[in-house]
């Protein structure tokens, strides 16, 4: 049986290249997972219309939501971050309830996913990078903060095109340019933009965690799968 330890549903936008790759490489033996697009009208990727194509993914939750339901998963995620920012605290939260009650299983999103790791890296102030526009990256900073997250430092990825065009080695200076001594932590928000390959080099390179929406919410699945797996190589997250 596929997924004999856990089955984990993930909800992607519908231009997104990157969370399948991702998360197949941080998935553990005898985990399965699960993927189902959003929807979304107008171009992907760019900075041009995001919150318009972030309000039609979420309302497009739950369809989603029905279907991979039906595969019984431990926990779905909903696999981007800028959604939330967009939605904002009370209306995220309004959405994870109701997703829960319609799916009958555990409903996170990759922005929660981020609180969690935070938490349980003990990080409270951290320099926070996107590759979004800087409006949305300020929503995001806003975001943070309403949950009791100090952002001591912020920037954006310059000269974005595509947001799904973008490169991990672009993803790693970003972080190099956002990081500040007063932060505890890094956070990588965008879960279209690649970061995974280069956390650990990160890490090595600034001497403390460095966290992207990508990892954390593979993380925060499994976690709640009840899935306990190590794995050197992408952070002290998964250390």
């Amino acid at each position: 049986m596929k997924g004999w330890r856990a089955r984990i549903g993930f909800l992607v936008a519908p231009g997104n290249p990157t969370v399948e790759p991702e998360m197949q490489a941080l998935c553990p033996p005898g985990a399965s997972l699960h993927f189902t697009r959003l929807s979304a009208s107008g171009p992907a990727g760019t900075h041009a219309g995001q919150e318009a194509r972030n309000l039609s993914q979420a309302a497009s939750v739950p369809e989603a939501v029905k279907l991979l339901a039906m595969l019984s998963p431990a926990v779905i995620v909903l696999a981007h971050t800028a959604t939330s920012y967009t939605l904002g605290q009370a209306r995220e939260a309004a959405l994870v309830a109701q997703m829960e009650a319609l799916s009958g299983t555990r409903f996170i999103t990759a922005f929660g996913s981020t609180l969690a790791a935070l938490a349980a890296l003990g990080s409270t102030r951290i320099a926070y990078g996107t590759p979004y526009s800087e409006a949305t990256t300020l929503q995001g900073k806003q975001h943070l903060e309403a949950h009791g997250i100090t952002v001591v430092s912020h920037g954006t990825l310059p000269n974005v095109r595509n947001i799904y065009e973008e490169s991990a080695a672009r993803a790693y200076a970003l972080a190099r340019s956002v990081n500040h001594p007063d932060a505890q932590a890094v956070f990588l928000s965008g879960t279209g933009m690649p970061t995974i390959g280069v956390l650990q080099t990160l890490e090595d390179d600034l001497g403390k965690p460095v966290i992207s929406a990508a990892s954390v919410m593979m993380w925060h699945a499994l976690q709640v799968a009840g899935i306990r797996h190590s794995q050197p190589g992408y952070g002290r997250l998964f250390a």
